[in-house]
């Protein structure tokens, strides 16, 4: 494999023909090394897999990284080894690619099917001490109200929306995508949501403070 400078990267990889052609085949072995490493390593999740499924999907992300990076060299200023850049590229890349592979089955239209909208396991209100009777029963009833606001207080779009992202954790470009809308539409369509849940909640006399702090102690 060739070692270039900073400026030899570039140079190869804007020119023509074989030079560019090799070029983007040495970028695409070292990504490769640099991904693999980031999955073996770093991500727990994939831990099931053997390393030939490791190997072939660094193969595969490399690939899509190397066109990344090649359709974004005039953003490289220099203040780091080329390789070092397109590798934090090609790992943002895996990182992304992942996240939507999780998500790949998931669908809106499946958080109302099968009843209350939140749950009362869910991560994001819930501590991890178990509570007493008293306080379980408080919760329930709490968590109860916040399911009726939820249905009764938003329109279904920003339902959706705000458990989709609170409550379920799904991306925020995932959510946008399904809602055939763009990033900055979709916080404004959260701020909306959180906002008329908010005064929903304060009008039945449930302070925000009351229900994080019941939640969380």
């Amino acid at each position: 494999m060739t070692e270039r400078t900073n400026e030899e990267w570039l140079a190869d990889l804007r020119s023509g023909g074989t030079v560019q052609a090799e070029a983007l085949e040495d970028l695409r072995k070292r990504l490769q090394r640099g991904i693999l490493y980031y999955l073996s390593r770093e991500r727990s999740d994939l831990s099931h897999l053997s390393n030939h499924e490791l190997t072939q999907m660094a193969s595969d992300l490399s690939q899509d990284a190397t066109l990344r990076i090649l359709e974004n060299l005039d953003t490289f200023r220099g203040d780091s080894l080329f390789t070092t850049w397109a590798t934090r590229i090609a790992v943002r890349v895996a990182i992304s690619d992942l996240r939507r592979a999780r998500y790949r089955d998931f669908s809106l239209d499946n958080l109302t099917a099968d009843g209350d909208l939140l749950p009362p396991s869910a991560n994001s209100l819930l501590s991890p001490r178990p509570p007493g009777p008293e306080r379980a029963a408080e919760r329930d009833e709490i968590l109860k109200r916040i399911d009726e606001a939820l249905s009764d207080a938003l329109t279904e779009r920003q339902r959706r929306a705000l458990v989709a992202v609170v409550v379920q954790e799904v991306p925020l470009e995932i959510v946008a995508e399904q809602l055939d809308t763009n990033r900055n539409a979709l916080y404004k369509l959260l701020h909306d949501a959180r906002r008329k849940l908010k005064a929903s909640l304060e009008a039945q006399g449930l302070s925000l403070d009351y229900v994080l702090g019941l939640f969380q102690e």
